[in-house]
């Protein structure tokens, strides 16, 4: 089972530990499915764990490590773009759908409700579905 974790559910993961986005970690790290991610999340992750409000959350050697365990995954150098008629509500969540579409992934998993990507339900053969929901059906 291919799987693409959302930045918003990883960093949910190292903030929180017992939740459903650290129970998708976790399993990802006992090889329990294939974990897509590609250069443009890596560098969102990286991106995003500087800002202020989580740089206190988390400290960087948790992010470092994290990335360096994601770079040894599947990870989609070149995205192409999306095709025509399919678009994201929140243009930095293209790369999302694109690697979904490009990765042949079986879930798209995230916890932003207010981006559309939820309410999309799919895309291709992709579903995309909360962590929660996730959990339940997948693990």
């Amino acid at each position: 089972m291919r799987v693409i974790l959302d930045t918003n559910v990883l960093l949910a993961a190292l903030i929180s530990p017992h939740g459903p986005p650290d129970m998708i970690y976790r399993a990802w790290r006992a090889a329990r499915f294939e974990l897509l991610t590609s250069a443009a999340q890596l560098d969102e992750l990286r991106r995003v764990s500087r800002y202020p409000k989580l740089k206190t959350l988390l400290p960087a050697h948790r992010i470092g490590a994290m990335v360096n365990n994601m770079q040894r995954t599947i990870v989609l150098d070149v995205l192409p773009p999306l095709p025509e008629g399919v678009e994201a509500n929140d243009p930095n969540d293209a790369f999302l759908l694109a690697m979904a579409m490009t990765g042949d992934a079986d879930y798209l998993v995230t916890g932003d409700r207010r981006a559309g990507l939820l309410q999309r339900g799919h895309v291709g053969r992709t579903r995309i579905v909360t962590p929660a929901k996730f959990c339940a059906e997948a693990l």
